[in-house]
């Protein structure tokens, strides 16, 4: 007898199902995004202010999951 479950038809190199599985792969200043379960440890870290070109700073961009990797997506 064999038994099969199963909740989601995702593939197993898939880094996201949801946009909320996805944040920034650095905790300043970031370009990119990854996996929740890959997030940098940002405890103590100090970031300048300064809203820098070509980063999610500020609201310029947002991390999003598209064909279930994680993916920043700039302004």
């Amino acid at each position: 007898m064999v038994f099969i479950s199963g909740c989601a038809n995702v593939p197993g190199d898939a880094e996201c199902s949801s946009d909320s599985d996805c944040v920034p792969a650095s905790c300043c200043h970031s370009d990119s995004c990854v996996p929740a379960s890959e997030a940098p440890t940002c405890e103590g870290m100090m970031c300048s202010m300064e809203c820098k070109p070509g980063t999610l700073d500020c609201g310029q961009g947002f991390c999003e999951c598209i064909d279930n990797k994680c993916k920043a997506l700039l302004k």
